[in-house]
């Protein structure tokens, strides 16, 4: 299951509104077939996994990160796939909470006499498709919430000035980050002060680039800003509409990259899942732009449960996690 999850983490992002599921089938103690969700997220990675197996599929064991699917859609029911190739044993690491399938997987596999066991790494597989499981359960994308600030709190040196808080190793992280969610939204003065691509600029991820959103009047967007010829669209309005907007449209993560006003609304609104914070040794002084434009740190970590703590360089990113 471990290995399977390895898997899934490949489709971070690449999945459209279909979770990032890993599956390993495995036949007298040995890997016959691996696979994970394909971009846009057909076909499955039951079906991938399967298709590498082949006639070894028959009587193997499928470890799948996420309840096989049992209804009809695009393709046929994964339940069904692995029913034909003759899989006797399948291991899942959640139950799938989509009211489409719902258990109907597992009791598809068991009606026909499949052992069906769910519950294996369920805490690690949670949190690999918190995008997924949030749109699902609470009708909105996970909202990822990463802010890189000075040691004094600060996010600029001044007002409307572009100002690099931290270094390549944290910026590798982030653009890692932004290949594995499908949306990045800034606000309105991020986009005048630092003309921003909100690309993800590492080799070879650079197709893997989130679906650009701002947020602030449609009007104010410089016509000549890098976002503006990369058909940025301009969201308004109350944030949990908006959300449930972008859940409506199949996006399973979103990013909030900034900038101070922007991070302060979603976390006064209790709509951030995930924060990660970089904090930087450089010192920017009194002048400088307060990270939450006002909202203490204290107050903003509140309604949150530190979960990691790592050092990039220079720097330390701590996550912090909403709890329930």
């Amino acid at each position: 299951m471990d290995y399977a999850l390895r898997l899934g983490r490949r489709a971070l992002g690449t999945t459209a509104e279909n979770p990032n599921v890993g599956c390993v089938i495995v036949k007298d103690g040995v890997v016959a077939g691996i696979g994970w969700t394909m971009p846009g997220g057909r076909p499955h990675a039951e079906t991938v996994a399967l298709g590498m197996a082949g006639g070894r599929a028959r009587g193997a064991t499928a470890y799948v990160t996420l309840e096989p699917c049992a209804h009809h859609g695009r393709t046929g029911p994964c339940a069904e796939a692995l029913l034909g190739a003759g899989v006797t044993r399948v291991v899942t690491a959640l139950t799938d909470p989509d009211p489409r399938v719902s258990g109907g997987g597992h009791a598809m596999l068991r009606a026909a006499g499949v052992a069906c066991e769910t519950g294996l790494m369920a805490e690690e597989a949670s949190r690999d498709m918190a995008g997924f499981l949030t749109r699902i359960r609470l009708q909105r994308p996970q909202v990822i919430l990463k802010l890189a600030v000075s040691a004094d709190g600060k996010i600029a040196a001044g007002p409307g000035q572009r100002t690099s808080i931290s270094g390549p190793e944290a910026n590798a992280r982030v653009h890692l980050l932004r290949a594995q969610c499908n949306a990045i939204l800034v606000g309105m003065g991020t986009v005048l002060a630092d003309d921003p691509e909100l690309t993800c600029r590492l080799p070879g991820l650079e197709a893997r680039s989130p679906r650009p959103f701002v947020l602030g009047g449609a009007g104010h967007l410089p016509p000549a800003s890098r976002l503006a010829r990369r058909g940025v669209e301009v969201v308004e309005g109350p944030l949990p509409g908006l959300l449930a907007d972008l859940g409506r449209r199949g996006l399973n993560t979103l990013l909030v990259e900034g900038g101070a006003r922007a991070a302060r609304s979603f976390l006064e609104a209790g709509l951030v899942d995930l924060f990660l914070l970089i904090q930087s040794p450089v010192t920017l002084g009194a002048g400088g732009v307060d990270m939450l434009a006002g909202l203490s740190l204290d107050q903003a970590l509140q309604p949150f449960a530190l979960s990691g703590q790592e050092m990039l360089g220079g720097d330390r990113l701590s996550v912090y996690e909403a709890r329930p």
